[in-house]
């Protein structure tokens, strides 16, 4: 069964109601990126961090996954999927994705400012004096600017072994997770949906430039891919 791997971000999500959160001056909901996404931010002003990613959490609960997210998870009927998403939200798995790959953390899971691997199930609010079973603060589960990205050797790993890759809703300009472009193979045809896509020179030539939503995009992928 031939390999497609989905390198998932923002724009994904855009059509079900999720902000991308950061506007045209680089704010995300009015705040500084460091003052909400970084440790130094956590360390400033804990209530503002846990306040920011509540509004976030409690926002997921009110959006539903569009068509691209489940067109994404159709495609499993024929093809061994992989998903690689830089979104924290739980839209794909909702749609029925079996191998998503959250590259950035997830908003549904807290874990222990003292162990980052002890990681909990959690959908409700976090609060400064909420406890880890350890003892500790719990923390959104999120990859923090400045901080490593656990599962991008894993995520490497799977983009080598792709027969097609999906790009959608990402500039691929954010590293880590823009460097993974960098391990596919030269012969691997590339779809990448975006409806203001941005240039990225170091892919092969047999990249191809769909210039719509990410519903759009994926209808006319899953047509390309229906008789591979």
């Amino acid at each position: 069964m031939k390999k497609i791997v989905i390198l998932s971000g923002a724009g994904m999500s855009a059509e079900s109601g999720i902000n991308t959160f950061r506007d045209a001056g680089g704010l995300w909901e009015g705040h500084d990126v460091m003052e909400v996404a970084s440790p130094e931010g956590w360390r400033k002003n804990q209530a503002l961090v846990l306040d920011f990613y509540n509004k976030r959490r409690q926002q997921l609960f009110e959006v539903q996954p569009n068509q691209g997210h489940i067109i994404a998870a159709e495609l499993e009927n024929d093809f061994e999927v992989h998903i690689i998403t830089q979104n924290v939200d739980d839209l794909h798995e909702r749609a029925g994705s079996t191998n998503v790959l959250h590259l950035h953390g997830e908003l549904l899971k807290a874990r222990s400012i003292y162990n980052e691997n002890d990681i909990i199930e959690w959908k409700t609010d976090i609060n400064v004096g909420d406890l880890h079973t350890d003892g500790h603060q719990l923390r959104p589960h999120i990859v923090w600017f400045g901080e490593a990205v656990p599962a991008i050797e894993y995520a490497i790993d799977i983009v080598k072994e792709a027969d097609y890759i999906i790009i959608v809703g990402t500039s691929m300009q954010v590293y880590p997770a823009a460097g993974l472009v960098d391990y596919v193979r030269p012969t691997t045809p590339i779809f990448y949906i975006d409806p203001k896509p941005a240039t990225i020179p170091y892919l092969s030539n047999s990249i191809e430039v769909l210039p719509m939503t990410a519903s759009e995009g994926m209808e006319v992928v899953r047509e390309r891919l229906k008789n591979k």
